[in-house]
């Protein structure tokens, strides 16, 4: 079943099982605010289950790009185009975020994007090969992040 994000009045429905639920909570009611603002658009989420396809596009691309698999088990997806630029979302249990911006034209821009919840260390199979900035956030804390430009066409 799909959940509309509430950046208001933030919830962790979804996220329960999380040991950081809170500030992955927080993280993702940081990304509906984003996106509302940014482009009016309502963040919606739904259970991994729902939309495995999701799943397998992001996992596909971290795959062939950076021979990346996540450790951590996923429970939320999204997946919506907005301004020309489809946008794919997974979050995990772990706490770990991470969304694909891919330009559907040629030439726009296409980059994978890590997002940590406050409070969650760096994935193994992350921590050797990204730094990681910090940004601050009301809605989730401290948030650090990282991206790389993605190559290849999917």
């Amino acid at each position: 079943m799909s959940y509309i994000v509430d950046f208001v009045n933030v919830s962790s429905v979804g996220l329960e099982s999380s040991p950081v639920v809170e500030a992955l909570a927080g993280l993702r009611a940081n990304e509906a605010r984003y996106f509302r603002n940014k482009y009016d658009h309502v963040f919606t989420v739904s259970p991994v289950s729902d939309a495995p396809d999701v799943l397998e596009w992001v996992s596909h691309i971290l795959s062939e790009e950076r021979d990346i698999v996540i450790a951590s088990r996923p429970l939320e997806v999204t997946s919506f185009e907005v301004e020309g630029i489809r946008m794919a979302y997974v979050f995990y249990e772990s706490g770990l975020s991470i969304n694909v911006m891919y330009g559907i034209e040629d030439g726009q821009k296409r980059a994978v994007g890590f997002k940590l919840a406050d409070g969650m260390e760096v994935p193994e199979e992350l921590a050797s090969r990204f730094k990681f900035a910090r940004q601050k956030s009301k809605l989730a804390g401290v948030i650090r992040g990282s991206y790389f430009v993605i190559k290849g066409e999917y």
